[in-house]
């Protein structure tokens, strides 16, 4: 069974896809940038905009019943190399000790110019 998952407590779509889909006891979610859940764009430093990903992407977690440590796999996208050790620091406070598979890939531009973007890939045993 294929479920989409929306919240409230993150940005909605800015485009024709779903905020997370849920297929069996895994959860895709789709990238987010640091948009506030009004839309507005947290414009401050690349520690702040990190923040506000992996804000979003718990709110879309717990709305899917799905905990961080349930995360197996995410995908960080940079607009700039140069973010990875400020990026990894707030990554690393959010997951604590639980340690997904993880790629990490500078990108020529992200949407809205955020600096950051985060996908992730959770399983949850049903």
């Amino acid at each position: 069974m294929i479920k989409m998952v929306t919240t409230q407590e993150a940005p909605a779509a800015i485009g024709p896809y779903s905020q997370a889909v849920a297929a069996g006891p895994w959860l895709f979610t789709s990238g987010q940038i640091p948009l506030r859940p009004d839309g507005s764009l947290v414009t401050g430093d690349i520690r702040e905009q990190a923040a506000q990903v992996l804000a979003n992407l718990d709110a879309v977690l717990q709305t899917a019943g799905v905990n961080r440590t349930d995360v197996v796999k995410t995908t960080i996208f940079l607009s700039d190399l140069q973010d990875f050790e400020q990026v990894n620091q707030v990554y690393g406070e959010f997951f604590g000790t639980h340690r997904p598979a993880r790629s990490t890939v500078q990108v020529a531009a992200l949407p809205k110019g955020a600096r950051v973007e985060i996908e992730v890939i959770a399983w949850k045993e049903i």
